[in-house]
């Protein structure tokens, strides 16, 4: 069996660095939103405050799942614990779920109840400033998550898109009221911002579902990787059983290769060393574990455990 091959190119920037940022948004967000729901009293701002909240709770979590992620290979994690950003993708969208509810409730709360709302510019005005932080965030904090194919750097990131646009719309909302003078289309905005943030919430949770189910390399990999073993394919050589998967950044293969009985060790041993190395070439932060087998025999090209 040939030795797994790593290559992990170097990042300009530490993820830390990128979800550090999303904290200190979050925590200039909070204040400035409250603020505006406060100065207004719109069910609205409220629902935005509110996902606040749920923005710094989650880039706490991302802040957890980074560090256990960066930590080597030990005794007891032996192919370390990258998939700890998976349950930190996965808590985040739970936390959206739980707000999109909190927001429904005091939507619809209002609606039953009535509440004057204040109109003037300074609420919005905190509203829109807070979004501004946030939308700079985002687009940095989706950087990283390019950089360091980071899924909790990418959830993070969306989650801030989500609200800014959640922002948008309320301050959207707000105006019509202010226009028409309908307050119930107050409510009508929260329970908008709530139906749409739970769709995020849940497809946060399904890709994270789907990475701790070992769920294969996107097809792109996929179709790098049969690249890569066409190209080494012949009357003597072949290769079956190939199997991928991806834990955080780092992306796992394996496969067998059938050669002659004929060739030398160190042949077969040389084979599989090239065909490993373009495999990481094709994809990126790709371990790779290749078992040699002899072509003269009729078991070498079955397996078991093959799809």
């Amino acid at each position: 069996m040939s030795p797994a091959h790593n290559r992990i190119t170097a990042a300009p920037q530490d993820p830390l660095t990128f979800i550090r940022v999303s904290i200190a948004a979050a925590i200039a967000t909070i204040g400035l939103k409250f603020e505006a729901y406060a100065l207004t009293q719109s069910v609205g701002l409220l629902s935005d405050a509110i996902e606040a909240f749920v923005n710094l709770a989650a880039a706490l979590g991302a802040l957890w799942a980074l560090i256990a992620a960066a930590r080597p290979p030990d005794e007891r994690y032996h192919f370390g614990q990258a998939k700890a950003e998976y349950f930190s993708s996965g808590f985040e969208g739970a936390l959206i779920i739980v707000a999109a509810a909190a927001i429904a409730y005091a939507a619809l709360e209002r609606l039953l109840h009535p509440v004057a709302i204040s109109f003037g510019i300074a609420g919005p005005l905190l509203s829109g400033i807070a979004s501004a932080i946030n939308l700079g965030a985002a687009l940095w904090i989706l950087k990283g998550a390019r950089i360091h194919r980071s899924i909790t750097l990418e959830a993070d990131a969306k989650h801030l898109l989500t609200d800014v646009w959640t922002s948008v719309g309320v301050l959207a909302g707000f105006a019509m009221v202010a226009i028409t003078g309908l307050a119930w289309l107050d409510s009508v905005v929260a329970l908008g911002v709530a139906l749409h943030i739970t769709f995020t919430g849940w497809r946060l949770v399904q890709r994270s579902a789907s990475g701790l189910l070992d769920e294969a390399l996107d097809p792109k990999a996929e179709a790098s990787i049969k690249e890569v073993l066409n190209r080494h394919r012949s009357a003597r050589v072949d290769f079956h059983a190939v199997r991928t998967r991806r834990s955080g950044q780092r992306a796992f293969v394996s496969l067998h290769m059938v050669v002659p009985p004929t060739w030398t060790v160190r042949m077969a041993h040389e084979l599989a060393n090239t065909v490993e190395r373009e495999i990481i070439d094709s994809v990126p932060f790709a371990s790779v574990i290749t078992h040699i087998e002899p072509n003269d025999d009729p078991g070498a090209f079955t397996d078991a455990n093959e799809p």
